[in-house]
């Protein structure tokens, strides 16, 4: 078989995988998250293994004390969580309409050199944009939650994931070395370089950028519970999950923090500490957490990460999201490969003829 003839079977295979996980994107959120559960978790079950034990009994024990510590916090932490998100969404109407009246008594000062006319024209433009922002928020958030889609992925993930996790976890090695058994002997060194490599970055993002999240989302949650704000327990935990897209986290978590402190507060020392909640939680992120968990490992600029983002939910929803940065961490690899080889043939060395 060619080369010419290999590139095209490569990019039908491409194609093709593209097309499945598009059309089965709706049902693959239990299997792929079983997949990133086994993947974080094999290191464990590997030094279990490294004493004596025999696989699947260290895939159970470090199964069950993963699923008593998700159960600990199903009792504890997701119903206060989920009773502050319902009420947020519900409230979100009322905190649009008080924030834009805190913003028109801020801007009496402006009244004057605006003139009347231009100060309704404020007003109207305040009203409609904070208005329509708050519906599509309550209706966003109130749609994913009361969807059927959402109950089937909390079902799914109840029933399905740690099913297909055990397996997966279980079988890790076998299926590596399946796979590997399907690379020609001419490749394999480059394809165990390529995947060294992506399992580098891939861990560095999985395990290091997981753990900013969950430091980052206590530190908020603590922090504005601390400072008296409603619904901090939930903007807390929202802004640490979001936290994997560069800025988006603390700035989204910012603006509707401050907006709940406006509508809740009256002087301005509590919504001084809601901010400064934030700009401490930015600077331990940017100073410690990310250098010591990440630090240069995942190897992606962020506006790659943002691209990604965008793209995968865009073409594959939620389970494009989910597999976004994975995807894009892969995909710079390879391209690292391709231009390396490049580099190296005579395509790149050949000098220009006379």
């Amino acid at each position: 078989m060619s080369s010419r003839s290999i590139a095209w079977f490569w990019a039908g295979a491409a194609v093709v995988a593209a097309l499945l996980l598009y059309v089965f994107s709706d049902i693959l959120f239990p299997f792929l998250v079983g997949l990133v559960v086994a993947y974080i978790l094999n290191p464990a079950v590997d030094r279990l293994a490294l004493h004596g034990l025999p696989r699947w009994l260290g895939t159970l024990a470090v199964g069950a004390v993963v699923l008593l510590l998700a159960l600990a916090a199903m009792l504890v932490v997701v119903p206060p969580l989920v009773e502050q998100t319902v009420d947020l969404v519900a409230r979100l109407p009322e905190i649009a309409e008080a924030l834009r009246t805190r913003l028109l008594i801020a801007g009496d000062a402006l009244r004057d050199r605006l003139g009347p006319e231009d100060t309704a024209k404020l007003e109207e433009f305040l009203t409609q944009q904070l208005g329509t922002v708050a519906k599509w928020a309550a209706s966003l958030v109130g749609g994913v939650v009361g969807s059927g889609f959402a109950i089937f992925n909390a079902l799914s993930l109840i029933f399905i994931t740690p099913i297909v996790g055990f397996y997966l976890l279980r079988d890790w090695h076998y299926i590596l070395a399946s796979l590997d058994l399907n690379v020609p002997d001419r490749h394999r060194e480059n394809v165990h370089r390529v995947a060294i490599e992506v399992d580098r970055r891939l861990a560095g993002f999985l395990r290091g950028q997981g753990l900013v999240c969950i430091t980052l989302g206590t530190f908020y949650a603590v922090g504005l519970t601390l400072a008296g704000l409603d619904f901090g327990l939930a903007i807390g935990a929202f802004s640490g999950l979001v936290s994997f897209i560069p800025f988006v986290g603390s700035i989204s978590g910012l603006v509707l923090s401050t907006s709940v402190a406006l509508f809740q507060f009256e002087g301005w020392t509590p919504i001084v500490v809601v901010v400064a909640v934030f700009l401490v939680g930015q600077a331990i992120e940017g100073n410690f957490l990310t250098p010591w968990l990440v630090g240069d490992r995942v190897g992606l600029h962020p506006v790659w990460v943002i691209f990604a983002l965008l793209a995968g939910g865009a073409v594959f929803g939620f389970v494009g999201l989910l597999l976004a940065v994975p995807a894009a961490a892969v995909v710079g690899v390879l391209v690292r490969f391709a231009l390396e080889r490049y580099r190296d043939s005579t395509l790149f060395r050949a000098r220009p003829e006379a």
